[in-house]
């Protein structure tokens, strides 16, 4: 079970941003009405940027992808990192209510990159002097 617990949070990761990048790229659900203001704000003015929506939800789509298949992990991983960060503050600050899925996102992405066997030695790399 241990040997499997990599692949396992790699997998449920890699759902999380595939789908979530999809379903924001495709606009498959709109957003619910009872978004709390200031966060209908911060989105907003997101989407009035007209580039950074559709460029995170790409990213998150292709680092999904990449999580999924298997490939370029560490990468994936890396890339992200501050998309996870980003989603942790911006519940903590603006959304309470979804805090307990931006944590469990942010644990796994923690555990691949800092304590899963197969990615942890490539990420520890990058905090080498």
């Amino acid at each position: 079970m241990k040997a499997k617990l990599p692949l396992i949070a790699r997998i449920l990761l890699g759902l999380v941003f595939f789908g979530g990048g999809i379903t924001g790229l495709l606009n498959l659900f709109p957003p619910p009405p009872d978004l709390p203001e200031r966060l209908q704000t911060f989105n907003t003015g997101l989407m009035a940027s007209v580039y950074f929506f559709p460029f995170l939800k790409l990213t998150e789509t292709i680092c999904g992808l990449l999580l999924l298949s298997g490939f370029f992990v560490p990468l994936a991983l890396v890339v992200l990192a501050p998309v996870v960060l980003h989603i942790f503050l911006v519940h903590a600050f603006l959304a309470p209510s979804g805090l307990p899925l931006a944590v469990i996102i942010g644990l796994l992405e923690l555990y691949l990159a800092f304590f899963a066997k197969p990615y942890s030695p490539t990420i520890k790399q990058l905090f080498k002097r």
